[in-house]
C-alpha cells in the first residue's frame, strides 16, 4: 500500500495547479444567467426560436456563450459539415455564418 500512496503523491506533485483566476472564474452558464438578469441579453431560448427555423435541414448541436463579446455562437450540422451562427446576444440579430 505504501508504493500505491507514494505513487499517488509523486502523480499530483507533477500535475499542475489551477490557478486562482481558473478556479473563480464563473462558467459560461452562469456568465449568460448573470446577463440575462441584469438586462444585458436576450435569453437562449428567445435566440434559439428566431434562429432555429431558419435552418431546415440543419441539426441543432447546441449554444455556446461568449460574455465577452455577449455573441451566442450556435453549432449546426448539414451533411458532415459543421456551421456555426453567431448571434449578437443584446438585439438577438445574426452576425455571420461560418462552416
Amino acid at each position: 500500500m505504501n508504493r500505491l500512496t507514494a505513487l499517488i503523491a509523486a502523480t499530483l506533485a507533477v500535475l499542475p495547479a489551477a490557478s486562482p483566476a481558473q478556479q473563480q472564474r464563473p462558467s459560461e452558464q452562469n456568465e449568460a444567467r448573470r446577463d440575462l438578469r441584469a438586462g444585458n441579453v436576450r435569453s437562449l431560448r428567445d435566440i434559439e426560436r428566431r434562429v432555429l427555423p431558419t435552418k431546415p435541414g440543419m441539426q441543432y448541436l447546441g449554444p455556446e456563450y461568449d460574455p465577452s463579446a455577449m455573441v451566442y455562437r450556435l453549432k449546426f450540422i448539414r451533411d458532415g459539415r459543421v456551421v456555426f451562427v453567431d448571434v449578437d446576444a443584446r438585439t438577438g440579430q445574426v452576425m455571420g455564418e461560418s462552416r
